[in-house]
């Protein structure tokens, strides 16, 4: 397995995680990802441990906080040799104080978290979304008092716009506080809007990506193809999840799969395992998280690395999925003596 450090942390990280999404599946959303119980999710720890994915990627979100509390259960006794990363921030109650970064929800989230978990700490605790009503300086205070107290080693976000992470990095370097060392955001072969803006911040402030949905909300598993029905078993045949993730337009998505499978047949490899790997050859890459509903998705996706794409093949992948650059980005693009960024 291949490590890699968290931004510029010292902190050494493997390049797959495992996501537990699937993990209890409480709720229409969930039920979308997979319903895994405690011995189905146990399984899956087992082939990731035994395959050296020791990261595993939770929130207080997922299944109402049944996620967490199954992964807890299945790392029992062998909380050591894992890394746990979870998140908070949405909302986890129907009290106007239930959701969000403030002092009072974040306390009351990393508490119950650490009850779930079955663990006395958080390797990596990433805030779910950017809270516009809460001051940066309540919320990066809350996460560093949790540092200096042991009960998380390193905060991350999730979902922030470039301008939020920039003012927390800010932030933390004029108080001296925690800084995030990590960005978990949406990134895939047919969603690469994390290049505009994220992946040139994440380069210059050492912030390491950790991605998640690298197969595109389910449009990358090689299942759908023109004209053929949506996999029974898939998300996308969800109304809960199909909406709730982000949209693809149809024949850019088939122009993708196209270079995929073309891809796929030069390698020996599968369509999915070619859009993983295509994410591991990204700048500012350190994760990316893998989620399965059966063991046989698990260890597909664990097929992923290893090896690596050709430059041709990649390049092959970076024309396929390549869209128009918006303002003011298209025009920053012109100037590469002075505008390095972003280096795709």
């Amino acid at each position: 397995m291949e490590y890699r450090q968290l931004g510029g942390s010292g902190f050494k990280v493997p390049v797959l995680s495992l996501g537990t999404g699937t993990f209890g599946g409480a709720g229409d959303f969930f039920k979308g990802f997979g319903s895994s119980d405690v011995k189905e999710s146990t399984r899956l720890v087992d082939i990731a441990l035994d395959a050296g994915v020791n990261m595993f990627d939770s929130a207080d979100g997922y299944s109402a906080g049944l996620a967490e509390e199954i992964l807890g259960k299945a790392l029992e006794g062998r909380r050591d040799k894992a890394i746990i990363s979870t998140k908070a921030t949405f909302r986890a109650g129907t009290g106007p104080n239930d959701v969000g970064s403030s002092r009072f929800h974040l306390t009351r989230a990393v508490e119950a978290a650490l009850r779930r978990l079955k663990t006395d700490y958080i390797d990596l605790f990433q805030l779910h979304a950017f809270d516009a009503v809460t001051p940066v300086e309540e919320v990066l205070n809350t996460l560093d008092g949790f540092v200096r107290a042991g009960k998380i080693r390193y905060i991350g976000c999730s979902n922030f716009s470039g301008w939020h992470l920039m003012k927390s990095l800010a932030v933390s370097e004029r108080y001296n506080l925690a800084r995030y060392v990590a960005h978990q955001a949406y990134y895939s072969l047919v969603g690469r809007d994390y290049e505009w803006e994220l992946m040139p911040l994440a380069q210059d402030q050492k912030v390491g990506a950790v991605v998640w949905s690298p197969l595109g909300w389910g449009r990358l598993t090689g299942k759908l193809r023109r004209g053929a029905p949506k996999p029974e078993t898939s998300r996308l045949n969800n109304p809960a999840t199909a909406a709730g993730g982000p949209q693809v337009p149809e024949e850019y998505l088939f122009k993708v799969v196209d270079a995929l499978d073309a891809v796929a047949q030069e390698t020996g490899k599968t369509v999915p395992q070619v859009a993983l790997n295509w994410l591991l050859q990204r700048p500012t890459v350190s994760n990316v998280i893998i989620g399965a509903r059966t063991e046989e998705q698990l260890r597909q996706n664990l097929g992923a690395i290893g090896w690596n794409l050709t430059p041709a093949q990649v390049a092959t992948l970076d024309a396929a999925s390549a869209t128009p650059w918006p303002y003011p980005y298209f025009h920053q693009r012109q100037f590469h003596e002075r505008n390095p960024f972003p280096v795709t």
